[in-house]
């Protein structure tokens, strides 16, 4: 919950502008299908560093069950060390097992270190969401990510 806190409170590298609740990280773990994961980064001490998700795209199109959504939510201490990197071998591993073909990223086009991160993973942009996000009366356009496996 320090993660989803912390990114929320920054306002400016993710759409998520609320933190979930407890009750709603349950509910949502609870209800990921055996194709979808989230792999979690923890520190030395025993802290969480951060997380990344991958979630099928559009789960009631079976057309597109071969496309994932992927999100890296780390906090800012551990930006830029390389856990992120680590948390994607693990994704990518996971989503070859489970047969996927693509995953995509959605990343605020304000958000130039995520683009960069993403980029060195081998993603490419691949278009723009125009003013997708909306905080703080603030809108930000979404630059859609690919990978293909």
């Amino acid at each position: 919950m320090a993660v989803w806190r912390t990114i929320a409170e920054e306002r400016i590298y993710s759409a998520v502008d609320e933190p979930w609740t407890v009750e709603q990280e349950r509910a949502y773990l609870k209800a990921l299908s055996p194709r979808e994961a989230v792999h979690i980064a923890v520190a030395g001490s025993g802290t969480i560093a951060g997380f990344q998700s991958l979630d099928l795209w559009a789960a009631s199109i079976r057309s597109m069950m071969h496309v994932a959504q992927i999100g890296t939510f780390l906090l800012p201490e551990w930006r830029r060390c390389g856990v992120g990197s680590a948390l994607f071998e693990a994704t990518r591993a996971f989503a070859r097992d489970v047969h996927y073909g693509k995953i995509v990223a959605q990343v605020r086009a304000s958000n130039g270190p995520a683009q960069a991160f993403y980029h060195r993973l081998g993603f490419r942009a691949c278009g723009r969401l125009t003013r997708q996000v909306r905080i703080d009366g603030m809108e930000d356009d979404e630059i859609l990510m690919e990978f293909f496996l």
